[in-house]
Formats: structure tokens, C-alpha cells, sequence
């Protein structure tokens, strides 16, 4: 009797022997680089094949990045030049009324409460500051101006700005005296230039003459061109103010005494007439009117958003029509396989690249407009690192809603009704 043939050793799986079915296939978990590389690189070439719809694409981004930029360059420098004057004052704690809402137009206040704040052990110096505007006659060309006046007792201590030095506080203690503000816009004439190659001379502010003796530096604001500072009574000779009542008060304090505990004890003691603030407390109120009382900060906000919805209506745009004359490709993508998800990816990549490519060009076109504007209107225009991330997040956030709404059309993608 024959014996049977040994049967042959099996692998330990080997499905086309026994007819098991093949277990399926386990594909690795693609890693965070290849989500975003693939679709980033198909998104890139599927821009670059159409250089017109590219460019205009990038037109329209960077119109956007340049109109935001300018109007939060203008917003901002509308907060700080309004804070010029209050800002070059150096001094601890102020008194202003509670009704005064800007410095340009200030509620008189009575002129005790300088020395009633003298009872505090903490205040060592008091010092009532009055301010007007009259007319600075350019010396030039003889125009007229309207300038903003400071009087104070410089020679007291108690408020200093940038160029007041020993010689010129003296200098302002003689009768018909004034220091002007070198960085006023140059409507009120070369004085710096003037000042420099003659020293002393003759100006005529409001109907008198006056003796120009130094030179300060604050700066213009929306609210005043240029400033004057001059001494407590040439300020009443200009003004014919009374001297019973003043418009701010500037206290120093002893070295070492605390701010926030004085001006707690200085509210509790004087009247309700007036207002003690500390000095960066006064700046944060004269910014505040202009960011909320005035319909200014709005304009600024309001041409912001209209900017980045112009932006987004241009990248929907190109976006969506990109999709639209290339759907048979992407039904052929879905057809083999590849998900919403990853053409989804494909998309927000585009727009991620408008952004990048638009923000650049648009960056260095609003540096170099800062410059310009600034050089011609004396406004504080100013390219922060912080301004421009907050505009690139602004852009790519306009670019990624873009990006959201055209990715709906990807739905017409569907691969049974292209072939």
C-alpha cells in the first residue's frame, strides 16, 4: 500500500493555500509634517499655475494689510500725540475738575487747592498750571497760528519737560518770556532754525511781544499744532485770566512717598471739585476721551474691518473660482481615495500662502508709508513688532475665513458626476 505524500509545510500564513482571507493592510499614522507639506505643496503649485489670478490674488492681500496698517498707525498715533503734553510733564500726582474731559479745553478749578494739598506731609511741592491757546505770528512769513499756551512756575520743580534746563526756567522768570516747542509743525515757522543761529529774539504771541529765550520739545496733537510754555504771570499778560482759578495742578512728592497712598489721602481730604490722579492715570484718562468720547477711535476701527472684509471678498474670490475651473480634478482626487478632509487642508493651504505672500509686500509698503506720513503730518507713526503680528493675524484670520467659505465648494466635487 502506497503511502501518502507527506503534505507540504505550510507558512504560518499564506492565504493563497488555505484560503483564509488576508488580514488588511495597517498603513502608518502620517505624521503632522506630511498633513501639512502634501497638501501645502499641491496648494502651491496649483497657485502658481495661474500667475495672473496669483498676482491678483496678492493685489488684493496686500491692499488689505496696507489699509489696516494705515488705520491702526493713525488710531494709535492719535492716542499718543494727544498724550504729548500730558506725557512730557513730569510730575507725581495732578489735580485736575471732573468735568474736564481733554486738556485742550480744561474746567477752571479753584487755585487753593494747589496749597491745600501742601497739608499732606508727602507733598513737597504744589504747583497750578494754566492753559489757553492764542495766535503765534509766524516770523517769517507773519501767518497766524493757533498755538497752545502753558504757564506754570517752571523754576518750582514740581513739572519739567524735555529741554527745560536750569538756565531757561531762570530765563522764564523775566517778564515777557517764552519757550517754544521745537517739534510744532512747521506751519509756525523755523524757530528751532531761528533760535539757533540768532539766539534770543522778538515774537509776537496773541497782540503782544514777546521775548523767545529757549527752546522745549513735547509735540503736536490733535488738539494743538504747537505749544508755548512760559512763566504763571506772562501767561495772565497774554490771557487776561484771572488768577483765582487755574486748570491743572502738579504735585511732587517727597522722595520715597507712594503714589497710590497719597492721592488716596489727597481724595479724601479735599473737596469734590476736584479730581487727584496719578500721572499715568491722567494720561490713561485724556486717552480714554479720545478712544471713546470722541467718534474718532471708531472711524479708525470701522475702516479696519472694512479693510480686511474687502481683503476677504478678493481671496474668496480667487479661491473659489480656483476651485470651480479645477473640480474635475479635485472629483479625480476623491475618486482615488483622497478625503474632504485632506482637500479641505488643500484649500486653507492657498490661503495660508496668500497671506504669507500678500503680508510681505504690504508690510514694507506701510514701513515706508509710516515714514512718508510721519515726516509730513509730525505724527507719531511708529512700525511696533506687536502692530505687525497683530495685522498678520488679522490677515490670515480674513484668509482663513475666506478659505472656510470656498471650501463649500468642494462639495461639487463628486466623482460619480464628472465621469
Amino acid at each position: 500500500m502506497n503511502e501518502l505524500a507527506a503534505a507540504p509545510k505550510l507558512l504560518p500564513w499564506a492565504p493563497e493555500h488555505n484560503g483564509e482571507p488576508a488580514p488588511p493592510a495597517v498603513r502608518p499614522k502620517p505624521s503632522l509634517v506630511e498633513l501639512i507639506r502634501l497638501p501645502l505643496r499641491l496648494a502651491w503649485r496649483q497657485l502658481r499655475a495661474e500667475k495672473s489670478r496669483l498676482l491678483a490674488a496678492m493685489a488684493g492681500v496686500m491692499f488689505a494689510c496696507v489699509l489696516v496698517f494705515m488705520q491702526l498707525g493713525f488710531r494709535g498715533a492719535l492716542f499718543d500725540s494727544a498724550t504729548n503734553l500730558l506725557g512730557a510733564m513730569r510730575a507725581d500726582i495732578f489735580l485736575v475738575h471732573p468735568m474736564t474731559d481733554a486738556s485742550f479745553r480744561p474746567e477752571p478749578m479753584p487755585r487753593a487747592r494747589a496749597y491745600q494739598t501742601l497739608a499732606d506731609p508727602d507733598v513737597e511741592i504744589a504747583v497750578p498750571v494754566y492753559l489757553s491757546q492764542s495766535t503765534w505770528r509766524n516770523p517769517e512769513t507773519g501767518r497766524r497760528r493757533a498755538v497752545q499756551l502753558i504757564g506754570l512756575d517752571a523754576g518750582a520743580g514740581a513739572v519739567s519737560f524735555p529741554g527745560l534746563g536750569a538756565g531757561l526756567m531762570e530765563a522764564l522768570q523775566r517778564p515777557d518770556t517764552v519757550a517754544f516747542d521745537s517739534r510744532s509743525r512747521p506751519e509756525f515757522g523755523p524757530v528751532g532754525r531761528l533760535f539757533a543761529e540768532r539766539g534770543n529774539f522778538d515774537v509776537q504771541l496773541g497782540t503782544r511781544r514777546m521775548e523767545l529765550v529757549g527752546i522745549v520739545e513735547i509735540g503736536p496733537s490733535f488738539g494743538a499744532d504747537g505749544n508755548v510754555v512760559m512763566s504763571e504771570t506772562n501767561f495772565r499778560r497774554i490771557t487776561q485770566r484771572a488768577a483765582s482759578n487755574t486748570d491743572l495742578v502738579a504735585l511732587k512728592l517727597r522722595e520715597g512717598a507712594d503714589p497710590i497712598a497719597v492721592r488716596a489721602r489727597l481724595q479724601a481730604l479735599l473737596p469734590a471739585d476736584v479730581m487727584v490722579m496719578t500721572h499715568a492715570q491722567l494720561v490713561a484718562h485724556e486717552r480714554a476721551y479720545w478712544e471713546n468720547g470722541t467718534p474718532i477711535g471708531f472711524i479708525f476701527v470701522f475702516g479696519s474691518l472694512m479693510g480686511l472684509v474687502v481683503g476677504m471678498v478678493i481671496v474668496y474670490q480667487i479661491l473659489f473660482s480656483d476651485i470651480a475651473s479645477h473640480i474635475a480634478e479635485y472629483a479625480t482626487l476623491k475618486a482615488m481615495g483622497y478625503s474632504n478632509g485632506y482637500l479641505a487642508r488643500v484649500v486653507m493651504s492657498s490661503a495660508l500662502i496668500l497671506a504669507v505672500i500678500g503680508f510681505i509686500p504690504g508690510f514694507g509698503l506701510s514701513w515706508f508709508l509710516y515714514d512718508l506720513v510721519g515726516k509730513a503730518t509730525f505724527l507719531p507713526l511708529d512700525m511696533s513688532p506687536q502692530r505687525a503680528l497683530t495685522v498678520f493675524g488679522m490677515i490670515f484670520g480674513m484668509c482663513a475665513i475666506a478659505g472656510i467659505l470656498a471650501v463649500r465648494k468642494l462639495r461639487d466635487a463628486n466623482p460619480a458626476d464628472m465621469f
